[in-house]
C-alpha cells in the first residue's frame, strides 16, 4: 500500500493561512490504513487547526469529510455539492488522490496534509517498511521476491558491491543485511541459483514522464 506521513502543522497551518473556510478531505484508502489520512486523523488536524486559529484570534472554520478512496472518480459524486461552499480543500490522501481531488475540482484551491512516502507493507499497529519504489522494471520474479532497488542501498540491479561483509552485512550499518546476499541465500535454497548469473542492461529511465497504465483485461474497454 502507499504509506503516508503528515506535514508539520505549521506547514499545513501556513499553506490554508489565507483561506477562512477549508474542507479536509479524508480518504478511506491506503492512508486510512497506515494511520495518517482516515476520518480519525481528519479529525485530529481539525481539532488542531481551530485551537490553533482561536489562540491567534484569526477566524477559520475546517470541517471534515471522509470518502473511501481519493483515486477513484466513483467516490467523488458526494463531495460535488459539498465543496461549493468552501473556499479551500485540504487533502489526506497521497499525491495521487491529491492531484485527482485537484482535478475534479480545478476552480478550488487544493493543498496536501500528508507527504507520500512510499508504497510498503504493515508490520505492525504505526510500523510500516518499504518494499518497492514503482521502478516500472519489476525483477522480483528472477531475485527470489527480494527487491535489490528498495533493500540494496546503492539499488544494485547486478549483484553486491564489494563493501558486503562475511556475515551479510551491508557497508552502510551493520544492522542492514545486504540485499544480494540474502537473494543469493533464498535463490540457493530455492535451487534457482542460475538467476543471479543474468546481466541486467542498463535501465530505461522513465519517471520524468507522467504514467499511465491499463490493465490488460480492460484494454478493449478504453481502445478508440
Amino acid at each position: 500500500m502507499i504509506v503516508g506521513e503528515r506535514k508539520p502543522f505549521e506547514e499545513i497551518k501556513e499553506m490554508i493561512k489565507s483561506f477562512r473556510k477549508v474542507l479536509n478531505v479524508g480518504c478511506g484508502g491506503c492512508t486510512s490504513i497506515c494511520m495518517a489520512g482516515g476520518q480519525r486523523e481528519v479529525g485530529i488536524l481539525n481539532e488542531e487547526l481551530q485551537m490553533a486559529s482561536k489562540q491567534e484570534g484569526i477566524p477559520l472554520q475546517v470541517d471534515g469529510f471522509t470518502i473511501e478512496r481519493q483515486c477513484n472518480a466513483d467516490f467523488f459524486s458526494e463531495l460535488d455539492e459539498m465543496v461549493k461552499t468552501y473556499d479551500a480543500l485540504l487533502s489526506m490522501a497521497c499525491g495521487a488522490g491529491v492531484q485527482f481531488l485537484a482535478d475534479r475540482y480545478p476552480a478550488k484551491p487544493v493543498f496536501p496534509a500528508l507527504n507520500t512516502v512510499f508504497v510498503g507493507v504493515d508490520r505492525d499497529i504505526g510500523w510500516f517498511e518499504e518494499n518497492c519504489r514503482t521502478c516500472r522494471e519489476c525483477v522480483l520474479g528472477e531475485t527470489g521476491g527480494i527487491c535489490p532497488v528498495t533493500r540494496c542501498a546503492k539499488s544494485l540491479f547486478n549483484g553486491p558491491c564489494g563493501g558486503t561483509s562475511r556475515e551479510g552485512k551491508c557497508e552502510v550499518s551493520k544492522d542492514t543485511p545486504c540485499a544480494w546476499f540474502e537473494i543469493h541465500k533464498r535463490l540457493k535454497e530455492q535451487n534457482r541459483l542460475e538467476n543471479i548469473l543474468k546481466v541486467k542492461p542498463a535501465r530505461e529511465w522513465k519517471n520524468q514522464t507522467q504514467g499511465t497504465l491499463v490493465q490488460e483485461a480492460y484494454k478493449k474497454r478504453y481502445a478508440k
